[in-house]
Parts: structure tokens; C-alpha cells; sequence
């Protein structure tokens, strides 16, 4: 199976990297810089799970000559109109797409562009970042990628696929409730990244502060509200271990989204929180405390796109 990761940042560069350390056939779609940079120095990844360095296969927009099996995008949300340009030519009547993109609405996009068919619901669970030396970096040994057919029923092509994907130096599995998972992610991303960013601190930090636990509690129940009258209402097991986590003393979790604002680098606060409201606010239900995340969020990506 053939297989092209849209992107070697912290997420396609560590799964990409790991199927191209057990042998799969990968390819990687990047830009120049970074391929440039990838040449130089190989595909670095540190990981409590071991160390590698690789010689990955890359390729330029421009230069995609036949479509791939799998196409496996893991871009920025806000780099999604310019990755559907350049992965166009890679995808052909029996390619999958399996999106790990934060949100819900990058699926509404590939479907209109590619259409229902060429669409594979895909959630990953990692911790990585990518260090100033270019590698990527693993937080913790949280290293989970689960695939499915939204319809929930096993298909030839996702058996195949989970024959490729399993023993691959990561946990992999076909989900009979893929559809329910990306929800659930988006979720958990919604709530954690506002509580953090809102807050601009752990939710160790938050749960400390008068009042917070009863913040981070109320933002979840907005979210679950959203979540089951526009998509797929999370588990009451989902809720119960989501209403631990971001209520944990001590705990040092943050988001991804409040790692990135500390670095000072664009946040996806429209597809992760944003669309969000969107959602709420045709469903009818009143979101205050995810309307002031998003306030604060949009006014700090103003202010650095701005620079």
C-alpha cells in the first residue's frame, strides 16, 4: 500500500516516520524549506519509545505524477485550502484520505472537494512538538491512530489498511465508532484548549485558582451541549473521565493550542473553537464561556498576524 503523509510536522512526522521505520511505503508531500531541511538533517524523532533518525521519501506540490492508496493529512487547519490543492493529483478513485486535523470542518471540505467516498474518519492521540533543532519531540508514550469507515462498518479497503497500519511502532486500530471518536476529540481539544488559553496556565493552575474547577466544569457542559445537538453525543464514560482530567489538582496538562500560544504561533482558534460556536448558535444553546475563549484567542492571532 502506498502511502503520502500531507506534512512532517510533530504529528505526520512522528506516525510517517514510524510506518517508514517498520518498511511501509511512504512518501512524505512537504514543502521546499522543510524538505530542504529534512535532506540535511533526516527525519529526527525522540521518543520515550527509542530514538531515529531516517531518509525519508519526499515529494513537492507540483510533482505528485499518480494517486497514492492512503493519503494520510496531518496539516495545520489552517493550512487545509493549500494542502487540498497540492495533494489534489494524489488522490484517484480508490484513495482514502484519513484527516487527523483538529475539528469537524475539514471533513465538510474534503468531501465537497474529493467527495463522501474518498473519506476515512482518522483520530490520533500523540503528544509531540517540534524542537528548534527540527526534531520531533514525543511528550509522553500516548501514541494511539484509530480508522474506520464513518458508516461504523468494516469495509475491504479499511481491513487492508489496518493490515498496513498494525505493528507499526504505534497502537493502531480499526474503530467500528470512528464517527462518535472524532467528536469526542474535538471535545476534548475544545474544552482543554480553553480552558488553558482563557486561563493561560495548567489546569493544575486553574483547578487551584478560586472558582476553577467550577469553570473548567461548566466550558465542558458547554461543549457537550454543541457536541450532541450538531454531531454525535460523547459516552458517559467520555464525559466522566474528561470531567477528572480538566479538574485534576496538580495536574501539569495543557493543549496543544496553549503550547503553541506561548510560542507566539498561530493558534487554530476558529477550527477548534470557532466553528464550534457556529454550531452552537444554530443549534440555539448559549455558549458564554466558549464565547470569551474565543474572543481572547481571536484577539491574540489579530495581534501576531499583524507583526
Amino acid at each position: 500500500m502506498r502511502i503520502l503523509v500531507v506534512g512532517a510536522g510533530s504529528t505526520g512526522g512522528y506516525f510517517g516516520g514510524r510506518l517508514a521505520q517498520a518498511g511501509r511505503d511512504v512518501t512524505f508531500l512537504v514543502r521546499p524549506a522543510r524538505a530542504e531541511r529534512l535532506r540535511a538533517d533526516g527525519l529526527r524523532i525522540v521518543s520515550p519509545h527509542g530514538d531515529v533518525t531516517l531518509a525519508p521519501r519526499l515529494i513537492t506540490a507540483g510533482n505528485i505524477d499518480a494517486p497514492y492508496d492512503a493519503v494520510l493529512l496531518t496539516v495545520k487547519a489552517f493550512s487545509l485550502d493549500a494542502a487540498l490543492d497540492d495533494l489534489a493529483p494524489s488522490v484517484g478513485p480508490e484513495t482514502m484520505i484519513l484527516p487527523v486535523l483538529n475539528g469537524m470542518k475539514h471533513v465538510d471540505a474534503l468531501i465537497a472537494r474529493f467527495g463522501r467516498q474518498a473519506v476515512v474518519g482518522c483520530v490520533c492521540k500523540v503528544a509531540t512538538m517540534m524542537d528548534d533543532q527540527g526534531r520531533i519531540v514525543q511528550l509522553n508514550k500516548l501514541q494511539d491512530l484509530a480508522y474506520g469507515e464513518m458508516s461504523g462498518s468494516p469495509s475491504p479497503r479499511t481491513r487492508a489498511l489496518d493490515e498496513v497500519m498494525k505493528g507499526a511502532g504505534f497502537d493502531a486500530s480499526l474503530s467500528p465508532t470512528i464517527l462518535r471518536q472524532m467528536w469526542e476529540k474535538w471535545t476534548l481539544l475544545a474544552t482543554l484548549g480553553g480552558i488553558t488559553c482563557l486561563m493561560r496556565g495548567t489546569i493544575g493552575e486553574v483547578e487551584a485558582a478560586p472558582g476553577g474547577r467550577e469553570f473548567a466544569l461548566g466550558l465542558l457542559a458547554e461543549v457537550c451541549s454543541v457536541v450532541t445537538a450538531a454531531g454525535v453525543a460523547p459516552s458517559p464514560a467520555f464525559v466522566t473521565a474528561t470531567e477528572a482530567a480538566v479538574t485534576q489538582q496538580g495536574s501539569p496538562l495543557t493543549s496543544s493550542m496553549y503550547r503553541d500560544l506561548q510560542q507566539g504561533s498561530s493558534v487554530e482558534a476558529e477550527q477548534i473553537i470557532g466553528d464550534l460556536l457556529t454550531r452552537g448558535r444554530d443549534a440555539g444553546i448559549s455558549t458564554p464561556l466558549l464565547v470569551a475563549a474565543f474572543v481572547h484567542l481571536s484577539v491574540y492571532q489579530a495581534r501576531i498576524s499583524a507583526v
